[in-house]
């Protein structure tokens, strides 16, 4: 069992990852990947809030999920691992093996950023760093729920500036 979904999502720990994805997976525990929030107690009791007691919040920085990663793969409970950006999650593939498959959740609204689909906006370095993921061999959709379909990212970015695939 182990890790069952790798997610990008901007919201981090909300209901459609606790609820939506959570309940259908039978998830035990979250592994929330953010350099920032590994080192801030404030951020991870507001995270803690949002997750009920039965399932377990890991608090992680890039490389601490990468030295454990084994372990969370190993564990017998069903776990996400959610990074906050593509930056994260490319950091933490890289160095880890076994990562077949990436699930984009959520990359909301901001300033240089355009809109790809209903809840995946991207600037220019973002779009690099998805592609760099789909050429590494990692399978990347996205889908924002379960029951949704899950949307290869290569065909959302499209060929290449210059013509090539992504």
């Amino acid at each position: 069992m182990g890790i069952v979904l790798y997610r990008i999502d901007d919201r981090l720990i909300h209901g459609q990852v606790v609820v939506g994805w959570g309940q259908p997976l039978d998830i035990g525990f979250i592994v929330l990947v953010d350099d920032n929030v590994a080192t801030c107690d404030w951020e991870q009791d507001l995270y803690r809030m949002g997750v009920p007691p039965e399932m377990e919040i890991v608090f992680a920085t890039v490389d601490e999920a990468v030295r454990t990663h084994e372990s969370m793969r190993a564990d017998v409970r069903h776990g996400i691992l959610v990074t906050p950006d593509i930056e994260t999650m490319r950091r933490f593939v890289g160095r880890v093996s076994d990562v077949l498959e990436v699930n984009v959740g959520g990359i909301h609204h901001r300033s240089g950023r355009v809109q790809k689909m209903r809840y995946v906006f991207l600037a220019p370095p973002e779009e690099s760093e998805l592609r760099s993921l789909i050429e590494s061999g990692v399978r990347v959709t996205a889908q924002d729920v379960p029951t949704a379909r899950p949307v290869p990212m290569a065909e959302v970015l499209g060929p290449r500036p210059g013509g090539e695939k992504p």
